[in-house]
């Protein structure tokens, strides 16, 4: 009888044993990798997303750093139809139109606290849509970094970032990323621990 309360009590102080050292485990899991991630203190994750394939990445970017979020609003929402390319929509000749920008809805946000700002965005015939470019000259991005990523169905993000910092003239801007609307979360993490490196 003594010998099987020794083994009992064995036993129950090897579970406690294994419990606390997988609850250490998981801890220094999470501590690992939220050093991995952390690129910056003060970040804010900006985008505009009309099918929230972009919302999805832009939602995994703000878990992944802690960052805080804005979303654009166009001041006259789109419709689908105002999406269905080379039908002369909406989208279609706003994007002809090296002129055209589009207003946005709601007051400015205030971005003097963050230093790094994610730019997200669809690409729309191989560029950002015209409200990002009415966004980023309406902001002062000196002393920032810009770091883009954009959502397609095929088209990579090309010179789109390229073509927002030359609005701007100011701010550091790093090579942006395009994403599939299907990629998980997984996929925005290595993206984001390779920023750090070249950051």
């Amino acid at each position: 009888m003594k010998n099987l309360k020794r083994i009992c009590l064995s036993f129950i102080l090897m579970l406690i044993g294994l419990l606390f050292v997988s609850c250490n485990n998981e801890k220094e899991n999470d501590k690992r990798e939220a050093e991995n991630i952390s690129l910056n203190e003060s970040s804010i994750v900006i985008y505009f997303s009309r099918t929230n394939n972009t919302e999805k990445i832009a939602n995994y970017i703000i878990e992944l750093t802690n960052s805080k979020s804005y979303e654009i609003l166009a001041k006259i929402p789109y419709t689908d139809d105002d999406i269905k390319y080379y039908t002369d929509c909406r989208a279609d000749k706003e994007q002809k139109d090296p002129n055209a920008r589009v207003e946005i809805d709601g007051d400015k946000i205030d971005i003097s606290n963050y230093s790094t700002i994610y730019l997200g965005y669809p690409i729309w015939h191989g560029d950002a849509p015209k409200i990002m470019y009415t966004f980023v000259e309406s902001y002062d991005l000196k002393d920032k970094t810009i770091i883009p990523f954009c959502t397609s169905a095929s088209s990579g993000i090309g010179n789109s970032g390229i073509n927002l910092s030359k609005l701007t003239g100011e701010g550091k801007w790093l090579d942006g990323k395009r994403f599939d609307k299907n990629d998980e979360k997984s996929v925005v993490s290595d993206w984001l621990n390779k920023l750090k490196e070249t950051k």
